[in-house]
């Protein structure tokens, strides 16, 4: 399929360097870890309970500069009030405004140490030039990010950043669960949360 934007392109000049920047505060890793790197996002809390998928689209978009609301998204992904059915739908979407995005499913669960492979590689290699993947999860009670509530919680959110060095990746959850919209996920668990979903990248 033809593609806006060739994946394996590089961005070129100052507008590669202007996409990474370093947040600060309390969600910041620590100063060792200086190859740290996390786009700038605008972030938005799901307005509904069923529309985390167009809220990480729309934070997805923010790190391209592409302001969408979430109620477009919803209509451009076709949410309905049992959410969005399937990372691809989301990968569509994304690649209609920017180009880039593909589709990779993870069936196993656990996942295989080839898709795990993948899965880093994709983040390093999507936010070292720009562009934020969106996840969906699926979370037990007994493997949850920070302030999930005591059940499994099928979820999207958005990974903006990645620390090589602690091997974590930074998310924006439009679940906003106990105020926690921002964090850091260790990579084994954020492997372990996508199966056996998908995400876009």
């Amino acid at each position: 399929m033809h593609r806006s934007i060739d994946r394996r392109s590089l961005l070129k000049g100052a507008a590669a360097g202007a996409a990474l920047v370093a947040l600060g505060g309390a969600g910041a890793p620590s100063a060792r870890a200086a190859n740290w790197k996390v786009l700038p996002f605008t972030y938005q809390a799901q307005q509904t309970g069923y529309w985390c998928g167009p809220t990480a689209t729309a934070i997805c978009l923010s790190c391209r500069g592409v302001d969408v609301s979430q109620q477009q998204m919803a209509n451009e992904l076709g949410t309905t009030t049992n959410g969005t059915d399937w990372i691809g739908q989301v990968t569509a979407v994304l690649d209609n405004h920017v180009g880039w995005y593909e589709t990779k499913e993870m069936p196993n669960d656990p996942p295989t140490q080839a898709q795990k492979d993948l899965l880093w590689q994709d983040i390093t290699f999507n936010i070292d030039r720009g562009y934020a993947l969106v996840a969906n999860i699926v979370a037990p009670a007994s493997n949850h990010p920070p302030g999930y509530p005591n059940y499994t919680i099928y979820h999207y959110f958005t990974v903006v950043g990645y620390n090589p060095d602690t091997m974590q990746a930074y998310i924006a959850d439009p679940a906003n669960f106990g105020g926690n919209s921002e964090y850091w996920l260790t990579f084994d668990q954020l492997a372990s949360l996508i199966p056996p979903k998908g995400y876009s990248a």
